[in-house]
């Protein structure tokens, strides 16, 4: 990868398409293989502890990993009402408004029962019920993410999942941040717990003697939660395998320096893992990004994390051309996708695996992050492939319906009874038969 020779060049630059895939391709698996198996092994024995011994586990990782007891697990239902009257009112309002766009939006993903009448006039549909209970994991750590409980809540009080139970890791002297805690009360949560790291999400899959067992688990988390995920998937239903965040951008010479710095940065400032990666067909940019972003990284109060993530993770791609660019964003599948290009809307139908697409100047990813409407729990470390955000329907399955009436058995039992001979299947058939014998006809 290229740099400058000034020692402020923090983006390096790649302008060989076959070698940016190759970086592209590393950046999407950057845990190594040998850090996951010394991290799996340690998940599976935390989630056995757990397992076993529950709460009393519970308590003892807490203090092992978190540094304090949670004596008790629960907060307080008054702590959470509390947190909520003594958030400023400007904070209050954005939290408000940030519901409501976001619940408003997920209420047009509620899926709808299917039924349709056969050519025997048979009825065959499909029904959907929201899972009864679902557990929602807020991560801590380096920042808060009160964002994220309403992202993770709502969809679950859309889909009309009745009981919801949270579970974050508190600080050293066993708090939980105020704005998450407040965020929780607007969502409707009234049961959180104290426990964070894979320890949390063996007690939403197990059940321990405070915390209910659930049967979907929702939420990002580092690489231990989305381990301990893993392993519990199939016990207990999960939305995704999160890995660190990403931001693509797209920008040609109509795209503003500032601008795109300042998204490279607000992707950086989240993990020292976080990446951020500009396409660009604008060869002056290889030196113009570099200079905003030394600019924009003064007295930044996250500079150290921003800075080890855009030299670690961070990249610059020169491309020929926009077609490159998409080609070469498809075999990525970014999480978020940014496109400040001249004509964005004519551009994104060449977009096939993005988890989001940001279209033009005025819609940064922060917008999407906190009260566009949209999930911003997405696909990570190119799952865009085949996976969607999170969303009402994580919280929900769906049922077949199959009521065939006489007719529609006699018309269709000669196939029925082809298709399970060949398997073998001799009662399968039977079942057929046994019905359309002259002594079990009835009307």
């Amino acid at each position: 990868m290229k740099r400058l020779e000034e020692s402020n060049q923090i983006l390096g630059w790649i302008d060989d398409p076959e070698l940016a895939l190759r970086k592209l391709d590393e950046i999407s698996s950057r845990t190594s293989l040998h850090a996951k198996l010394k991290i799996k092994a340690s998940v599976e024995e935390i989630l056995n502890d757990v397992k076993v011994c529950r709460d009393k586990a519970l308590k003892r990782l807490t203090q092992k990993f978190d540094g304090f007891s949670p004596d008790p697990l629960e907060v307080p239902s008054k702590k959470i009402i509390k947190a909520w009257e003594q958030t400023p009112r400007p904070l209050q309002e954005a939290l408000s408004i940030a519901k409501e766009r976001i619940e408003s939006f997920h209420k047009h993903q509620f899926p709808k029962d299917l039924f349709i009448t056969g050519v025997y006039g048979e009825r065959l549909g499909r029904r959907w019920n929201p899972v009864e209970k679902a557990g929602i994991y807020i991560p801590g750590g380096r920042a808060s993410y009160p964002s994220t409980v309403l992202m993770n809540a709502i969809p679950a009080m859309v889909a009309g999942v009745e009981q919801i139970y949270m579970v974050t890791p508190a600080n050293r002297i066993g708090e939980i941040d105020k704005t998450v805690l407040a965020a929780a009360h607007i969502a409707g949560i009234n049961k959180i717990f104290r426990v964070g790291g894979a320890q949390a999400i063996g007690a939403l899959a197990y059940g321990t003697e405070s915390i209910p067992r659930v049967d979907v688990i929702t939420g990002p988390g580092n690489i231990y939660v989305t381990l301990a995920k893993k392993s519990v998937y199939g016990q207990v239903g999960i939305d995704s395998l999160a890995g660190p965040s990403e931001v693509l951008i797209i920008a040609d010479k109509s795209a503003n320096e500032e601008q795109i710095a300042s998204d490279l940065l607000a992707q950086a400032e989240h993990d020292p893992l976080a990446s951020a990666i500009l396409l660009t067909t604008n060869a002056s940019f290889i030196k113009t990004i570099n200079l905003e972003l030394n600019k924009q990284l003064k007295e930044h109060p996250r500079a150290d994390i921003c800075i080890q993530s855009l030299r670690d993770w961070g990249l610059m791609i020169l491309c020929k051309d926009l077609d490159t660019c998409a080609d070469l964003s498809n075999k990525f599948a970014p999480e978020h996708l940014e496109l400040l290009i001249e004509k964005p809307n004519d551009f994104t139908p060449k977009i096939k695996n993005a988890g989001a697409i940001f279209i033009g100047q005025w819609s940064p990813e922060a917008t999407g992050d906190y009260l566009a409407g949209p999930n911003h729990t997405l696909p990570t470390s190119g799952t865009a492939r085949f996976s969607s955000a999170l969303g009402v329907e994580t919280f929900m399955k769906s049922t077949s319906i199959i009521n065939f009436s006489k007719k529609a058995l006699e018309k269709t039992s000669n196939e029925i009874i082809e298709l399970a001979n060949s398997e073998g299947l001799y009662s399968h058939s039977n079942s057929i038969k046994v019905r359309l014998s002259k002594t079990s006809l009835t009307e």
